[in-house]
């Protein structure tokens, strides 16, 4: 019967977990807390603060066959870009009766892991690839031989520490001389019946181990709180309706500070996929990019689907109902070779999740190769070069401009007109092309340029996020697929100091070090070049008038004298060439 149930202990809780009886229902989005967040829930328990209620379903009958549920992890990492703990689906028509978990997923999970599992984050100065040198594994430790300061939040210390440290080890001393104390003893301690000092009185590894009476009360609280508090209050809501328990999800999870908008609308859609574990299948996808070195998330991939096949662009539960959910679904193995197929042509231009500044931007891509049905092999395939070429034009002027920044939702939608004037009748006609001009014109983006953003281009530091995509369109032929390329500085950044005192005050360093005196090279030829003068490059380069002529024109430099003395007339002559260049290629 619906209503609140008679409280139980953590253990109790725990218990139900290892044995299936509580599961986590498909729409349920993915742990998130980070690891100081567990530390401060045991550290509330310790002190005697309650858990706010949870919500229960109770799942029986012919319910358990109309939704997916998954049993609940034990070991999580924070944040690494192509790595991922997965919640392990669960057939439950082989479980007797169990609670779907609707409201208290999280402080569940972050119990479970505390006691019983695992936590990784990121070491610092270490890549953000996913291995277990970069994300060690940690144990939950509670301090014994100090507490909290009176100022603190916290009076117990809790502390995830490295398993190379601790050797995972119920006692730890640190180089600190602070002894820990690894939460999850207290269950041996607590099942053997005996007092802790008992427990470990015969264990040789363990025999300098001197616990003091304040000591063995810190544990023999922690078993308080883990044996004998019945701190797990929770509603149970036995209504055989799914469509009430995602609308009582929606409602408690709504306002929540870890769920976002796009988190809740993709929870909805997992639970209509039928056949495909979306979770999955998303998760693989996101995994695929960042291997192509590009940051994808459950906002674009939301995005995504509503760019590609409803009326409204705009994020909306409403939008998610079974039937465009089925839509998605059916069409998934075509939208995510789609989207590794954009990923690539973007990686073919050189771009990467730091220079390509809004994922947004590429969905008027994404709609032109998926609905012309041309992603398989549209980054490689020759009848292809003149659309890539068209493309690369338009994206590159997109993220300078910055088109796709405030208010994206309505440049999408207006966007996608130039493809379709009725997404409901007709997804793209077959004769349209990419056409960047025409396509600005749908979103009202004059095309347009003044000498003011011109100015603007041509002062970017090298190392702004923007210098890249500039780079590429001054120099567009270059092979970024297959090589690496510098932002290099023609008169050498270590020649600056060499300038006359005149010149330093009419170009300081943020104009020496901008796109004024940039190109992009090759990062074979950047290494010979080094801190070789320009002149002297350029001679090493050019073998004879005509070939100096043809170099200099590739590398938009002009045919002066070259010496860093003649800095001034560079400067100027180069500016009149990229101005021209910029005005020419910009859409």
């Amino acid at each position: 019967m619906s209503g609140f149930q008679t409280a139980i202990s953590i253990d109790t809780a725990m218990k139900h977990i290892s044995r299936n009886e509580y599961l986590l229902p498909a729409f349920q989005r993915d742990f998130v807390w980070k690891s100081e967040q567990i530390e401060k829930l045991f550290d509330s328990l310790m002190q005697g603060y309650p858990i706010s209620s949870m919500l229960f379903w109770k799942v029986k009958g012919d319910t358990k066959a109309r939704w997916k549920f998954y049993q609940f992890i034990n070991s999580f990492v924070l944040n690494a870009n192509d790595y991922a703990v997965s919640n392990t689906f669960l057939d439950a028509n082989e479980c007797g009766e169990f609670y779907a978990i609707l409201d208290g997923q999280q402080r569940l999970t972050a119990l479970r892991i505390g006691l019983y599992g695992q936590y990784a984050y990121h070491e610092p100065r270490k890549p953000w690839k996913y291995a277990a040198a970069y994300f060690p594994w940690r144990r939950l430790y509670l301090c014994l031989s100090k507490m909290g300061k009176n100022d603190d939040d916290y009076k117990y210390i809790f502390k995830f520490l490295k398993n190379s440290d601790t050797r995972e080890k119920d006692f730890y001393i640190d180089d600190d001389g602070e002894l820990w104390f690894k939460v999850g003893a207290v269950v041996a301690i607590y099942d053997s019946n005996e007092e802790t000092t008992d427990y470990y009185s015969d264990k040789e590894e363990y025999k300098d181990i001197k616990l003091n009476k304040d000591q063995k009360i810190i544990i023999n609280t922690l078993k308080k709180v883990i044996f004998s508090d019945k701190a797990i209050n929770f509603y149970e809501e036995d209504e055989q309706n799914p469509d009430k328990a995602v609308n009582i999800f929606t409602r408690i999870n709504a306002g929540g500070t870890f769920l976002s908008f796009s988190d809740l609308v993709f929870s909805l859609m997992v639970s209509h996929w039928e056949r495909k574990d979306a979770r999955t299948e998303v998760r693989s996808l996101i995994s695929s990019v960042a291997g192509m070195g590009f940051d994808i998330n459950k906002d674009y991939i939301v995005k995504s689907f509503l760019y590609l096949y409803h009326r409204s662009v705009k994020t909306s539960i409403q939008s998610f109902d079974k039937e465009f959910c089925a839509k998605i679904e059916n069409n998934w193995d075509e939208i995510s070779t789609a989207i590794i197929s954009l990923y690539d042509l973007l990686r073919s231009y050189g771009l990467t999740s730091y220079s390509l500044t809004s994922n947004n931007a590429t969905l008027p891509i994404l709609y032109y190769i998926y609905h012309k049905k041309i992603y398989d092999g549209f980054s490689t395939k020759k009848n292809y070069g003149q659309d890539r070429a068209t493309i690369k034009k338009w994206i590159m002027s997109a993220i300078l401009r910055r088109i796709f920044g405030g208010q994206s939702d309505n440049i999408l939608q207006q966007s996608r007109k130039y493809f379709t004037s009725d997404v409901d009748k007709e997804f793209i006609s077959n004769d349209i092309i990419f056409d960047g001009k025409k396509l600005n014109d749908n979103i009202n983006i004059s095309n347009y340029i003044d000498d003011d953003f011109i100015d603007s281009i041509i002062n970017t530091q090298k190392d702004d996020r923007y210098a890249f995509s500039i780079l590429s369109l001054l120099y567009p032929d270059l092979d970024y697929k297959n090589n690496n390329f510098h932002k290099d500085h023609l008169h050498p950044e270590s020649a600056y100091p060499s300038l006359s005192k005149e010149l330093r005050e009419k170009y300081p360093f943020k104009l020496y070090n901008s796109i004024l005196n940039l190109q992009m090279l090759d990062s074979n030829e950047n290494q010979s070049k080094k801190d070789m003068p320009l002149d002297a490059w350029v001679n090493k380069q050019c073998d004879n008038n005509s070939n100096r002529k043809k170099f200099l024109d590739e590398h938009l430099i002009p045919d002066i004298n070259l010496s860093l003395d003649n800095f001034d007339q560079y400067a100027k002559e180069r500016y009149v060439i990229l101005k021209d260049k910029l005005k020419e290629i910009l859409i």
